[in-house]
């Protein structure tokens, strides 16, 4: 799947988005090194903190159905613009891989393509708790 195609799966998500609160609908699509897909948005709650974002939604997809090896996500949004993923997504995601492709795009499908530990350097992970 090229990196266009990763990133329109995001964009269709847009329509499953359930923002009442923020209006700022988000899509994400991830690929496996399998080549499996696992799409997501985001799903706000009246009790904010138990808002879930497309790109952890599109996680939690991939990890409990067994499948660990992510290798690219695609994030897309209401805005038009480029989007990332928020700090909690980026330290999610790092644990299974810092070398995970970020692609972000706007409304003319330019797209922007960035390796996550470029996005969050100098991450904590579990391999820092190995270290005690």
């Amino acid at each position: 799947m090229t990196d266009l195609e990763l990133y329109q799966k995001a964009v269709e998500q847009l329509k499953n988005s359930y923002a009442p609160y923020s209006k700022f609908a988000v899509g994400a699509a991830l690929l496996t090194e399998e080549g499996n897909l696992y799409t997501g948005c985001n799903i706000e709650s009246a009790a904010y903190s138990a808002t879930i974002c497309a790109e952890r939604t599109a996680l939690v997809k991939s990890v409990s159905e067994g499948d660990l090896k992510i290798a690219s996500l695609a994030v897309a949004s209401s805005s038009g613009d480029f989007t990332f993923p928020c700090g909690i997504c980026r330290q999610m995601l790092v644990e299974f891989n810092p070398n995970l492709r970020i692609i972000v795009g706007n409304q003319q499908d330019q797209l922007k393509v960035f390796l996550l530990k470029e996005l969050l350097p100098e991450a904590f992970t579990a391999q820092e708790l190995d270290k005690n």
